[in-house]
């Protein structure tokens, strides 16, 4: 498999990750997860050659992706600790911009 492919294919898994987020599908998502990996590493044993318009255009696209997949797991996660908090009894802090430092 070459470079561009590669890419296609890591493209193609953040779609997947994605709609497996979306649906809570934890098996789908282990399954992307596994082939994007993959492609990954298909993609970083080509990293001596200098990439084209086309590759840089791939991989701007992956990277858009993947950080809509870490919005996802963030909101899911804030999603998570607001609801232990609650059944803890802990009263979640109330919304302050600019007033959380992230850590």
């Amino acid at each position: 498999m070459n470079r561009r492919d590669a890419l296609i294919q890591v493209i193609e898994c953040l779609h997947a990750e994605i709609a497996a987020l979306k649906a809570n599908d934890v098996a789908a998502l282990e399954a992307a997860t596994r082939t994007k990996l993959a492609a990954i590493d298909t993609v970083a044993l080509q990293d001596g050659e200098a990439p084209g318009p086309e590759i840089r255009e791939l991989a701007a696209e992956a990277h858009k992706l993947n950080e809509t997949c870490r919005i996802y797991v963030n909101l899911m996660a804030a999603n998570v600790r607001r609801r232990l908090q609650i059944l803890s009894g802990q009263q979640a802090p109330a919304y302050k911009p600019g007033g959380y430092a992230l850590g």
